[in-house]
C-alpha cells in the first residue's frame, strides 16, 4: 500500500526524490522512488539510533556491499546505497505485491501448490543470496513479497549489520522469534541451515496461517523453538516431508536450498515447478494487479513555499501594527492631557471561548463533559478506576482528558471503555470520548481517517492473529514502532491495535469488533479499550 509522505518523512535521500512511504520496521522506514531512468525502486533509510553507532555503519557497509553481489530472479537486487549519510539508506529494486504476512492475514492459507512454488522460489533466492556470502539471518513473511512471476526475498543480510550494537546488547531483538532457528535462539553463529528453517517456519505459516511454533511471549516461543516439536498437523500431506526436514533442531540434518528444490519437484505431483499466471490463487493475482497498477500520492509541496508566504504576511501584518501604533501615539499626543480617550474607558468584552488546555491541538474548542450532559440531557458515566468522567453518549461531544491516576501501579488497569467511532475522528488513551479531527498526532492518538481509508497513529502495532494483547505484549511491541498508517483493508473484526503515550505514562488496546459499512446499519467503528498505567519517558 502507498501512504503519502508525513511531516517527519524526508523528502529526497541521496538525490531520490520520495514519493510515497512504503511502510516502516525496527531498522527503520521504506519509501518509493524513482530512478533518473523511470524504473521504481524502494529506499529504506536506518533509524538514527543505529546510525549513532560505529560499529554498526561498519557491519552495514559490509553487509551491503556483499548484497549487492547476489543476483538472482527471486531476489530484489541492491542497486544503490549510501552508509556514510547522516543516516544510512540503501535503494533495492521495487517489487509491486503483497508480503506473503499480509496475504495471508487478508486471504487466509495458500494452497499446498502455491506453497509448493514459495518453497522453491524462496529455496532459489537462498541459493543466489548464500553464494555471494551472505546469511539472511530474518528470513519471515513480511520479507517475501508476493510478485506476479514469482516471490522475490528482499532485506537480505541487513538484520547482521544490528548484532552487536548497543542496541541488540540491550535487549532490541533484529531476528523474529517465531522464525527464528533453534541455534539463533540459543546465540550461536548462524549458518546457511539457519535460513532454511526459517524457510521452514515461513512455508508452515503460508499453508496453514499459524506459527510452527505457536504464540506468546518471545520467551515462551523461543523455548518452543528450541525444546518443542513444531506443529504440523494442519500442513497438507504433499508438504510434510519436505517442512520436517527443514523444520530439524540440527542445522546438519536439514537440506540445503538446492534440496529443498528438488523434494518440492518430487511433490508437486509429478509436474513441473512452474511459475506463471497460475502459480497465485484468483484473490491474490487481483491483489497483485491492483499493486501493479497502483499509482503514488501527488507529489507533496515544497513546505517552505508555504512558510515564506506566511512570513511575508507576518512581515506586512506587523509593519501595518507599527504604523498604525506610531499613528495612534501622535494623535494622543496632540490632545489634551484631561482628555480620556474612549479606548481607556471600555470595559471588558465578552470573550470567545478559548479551548480548554486538555483539548488536542487542533481540536475544535468543546463543552466540557459536565456541560454536555446538561445540554444534551444525557447523564455522565465514570471510571471506577479514576474518577474521571466516561465516554460521551455520542461520539464526538466531548475530549475531555481524563485526570491523572494516582496509587496505580505500572501494568494496572486505568479503565476500560466502548466508543462508536465515525471516519474522521479521533480517539486518545487519555481522552474520555471521540472529538472530530483535525487532530494532532501525539503519542497515543489514532485517527480515523475515512477518505485514505486508514488509521494514522504515532506509537502503534497491529498485533498477529492470536497474539496476546495484554500489557507485556503492548510494551514490548511498541517499543520501537513509530508514526504509522494502518489501512483500513489490514482490519478484521478482532483485530487489535496496541499504542502507548509514553510522556503520560499509557498504554492500551483497541479492539476492532464492529466495522462500518457503507451498505449496512452502522456507520461507525465498533472498538473496545483497555488502558494500563505504563512507564513514562
Amino acid at each position: 500500500m502507498l501512504a503519502p509522505l508525513e511531516g517527519d518523512d524526508p523528502r529526497t535521500v541521496g538525490g531520490y526524490l520520495l514519493r510515497a512511504r512504503l511502510g516502516s520496521g525496527g531498522m527503520g522506514r521504506v519509501y518509493l522512488s524513482y530512478t533518473p531512468g523511470g524504473r521504481p525502486v524502494a529506499v529504506k533509510v536506518i533509524r538514527g539510533e543505529f546510525a549513532d553507532d560505529p560499529e554498526f555503519r561498519r557491519r552495514f557497509r559490509q553487509e551491503v556491499a556483499a548484497a549487492q553481489r547476489v543476483q538472482g530472479l527471486y531476489t530484489a537486487p541492491v542497486i544503490d546505497t549510501d552508509a556514510d549519510a547522516a543516516q544510512p539508506w540503501l535503494a533495492t529494486a521495487y517489487v509491486p505485491g503483497p508480503s506473503l504476512y499480509e496475504a495471508v492475514y487478508r486471504h487466509g492459507p495458500l494452497p499446498a501448490e502455491t506453497v509448493l512454488v514459495l518453497l522453491a522460489g524462496v529455496a532459489e533466492a537462498l541459493q543466489s543470496v548464500h553464494r555471494a556470502g551472505v546469511i539472511h539471518r530474518d528470513l519471515k513473511p513480511s520479507n517475501v513479497i508476493l510478485a506476479a512471476d514469482g516471490p522475490r526475498v528482499i532485506d537480505f543480510g541487513i538484520a547482521r549489520a544490528a548484532d552487536a550494537t548497543p542496541l541488540t546488547r540491550t535487549g532490541m531483538s533484529i531476528g523474529t522469534p517465531a522464525f527464528m532457528a533453534p541455534e539463533q535462539a540459543r546465540g550461536l553463529p548462524s549458518k546457511p541451515a539457519t535460513d532454511v528453517f526459517a524457510l521452514g517456519s515461513l512455508a508452515t505459516y503460508a499453508a496453514t496461517g499459524s506459527s510452527a511454533f505457536g504464540e506468546g511471549t518471545d520467551s515462551s516461543v523461543l523455548y518452543r523453538v528450541v525444546h518443542q516439536e513444531p506443529e504440523l498437523s494442519a500442513v497438507p500431506a504433499q508438504l510434510l516431508p519436505i517442512l520436517r526436514r527443514c523444520l530439524d533442531k540440527d542445522p546438519e540434518r536439514r537440506p540445503t536450498p538446492v534440496e529443498v528444490i528438488e523434494l518440492c519437484r518430487v511433490a508437486s505431483e509429478g509436474t513441473r515447478l512452474q511459475i506463471g499466471e497460475g502459480w497465485l490463487p484468483p484473490t491474490l493475482v487481483a491483489e497483485v494487479t491492483r499493486r501493479v497498477n497502483e499509482q503514488p500520492p501527488r507529489a507533496p509541496k515544497d513546505p517552505t513555499v508555504g512558510r515564506r508566504r506566511k512570513r511575508r504576511a507576518l512581515i506586512a501584518a506587523v509593519t501595518v501594527l507599527v504604523l498604525a501604533a506610531a499613528g495612534a501615539g501622535l494623535a494622543i499626543g496632540l490632545r489634551n492631557n484631561d482628555d480620556k480617550s474612549p479606548v481607556a474607558k471600555a470595559g471588558p468584552q465578552a470573550h470567545a471561548q478559548s479551548p480548554s488546555p486538555s483539548a488536542p491541538a487542533g481540536a475544535a474548542p468543546t463543552p466540557s463533559a459536565t456541560t454536555s450532559a446538561k445540554r444534551t440531557g444525557t447523564p455522565t458515566a465514570t471510571s471506577t478506576a479514576t474518577g474521571a468522567p466516561s465516554i460521551a453518549a455520542r461520539p464526538g461531544e466531548s475530549a475531555t482528558a481524563i485526570a491523572t491516576a494516582g496509587g496505580v501501579a505500572e501494568g494496572g488497569v486505568l479503565f476500560e471503555r466502548q466508543l462508536d467511532v465515525p471516519n474522521g475522528y479521533c480517539v486518545g488513551l487519555s481522552y474520555t470520548s471521540t472529538w472530530k479531527g483535525s487532530c494532532s498526532l501525539n503519542a497515543g492518538v489514532l485517527y480515523f481517517y475515512g477518505d485514505g481509508n486508514y488509521i494514522q497513529g504515532q506509537e502503534m502495532v497491529l498485533l498477529d492473529p492470536g497474539q496476546p494483547s495484554d500489557f507485556q505484549t503492548c510494551l514490548g511491541e511498541t517499543r520501537y514502532a513509530n508514526n504509522n498508517q494502518l489501512p483500513f483493508t489490514y482490519l478484521k473484526v478482532g483485530s487489535v491495535i496496541c499504542t502507548k503515550d509514553a510522556e503520560n505514562g499509557l498504554v492500551g488496546t483497541v479492539r476492532i469488533n464492529e466495522i462500518p459499512s457503507t451498505s449496512g446499519p452502522s456507520q461507525y467503528w465498533k472498538i473496545s479499550m483497555t488502558v494500563w498505567r505504563g512507564p513514562r519517558g
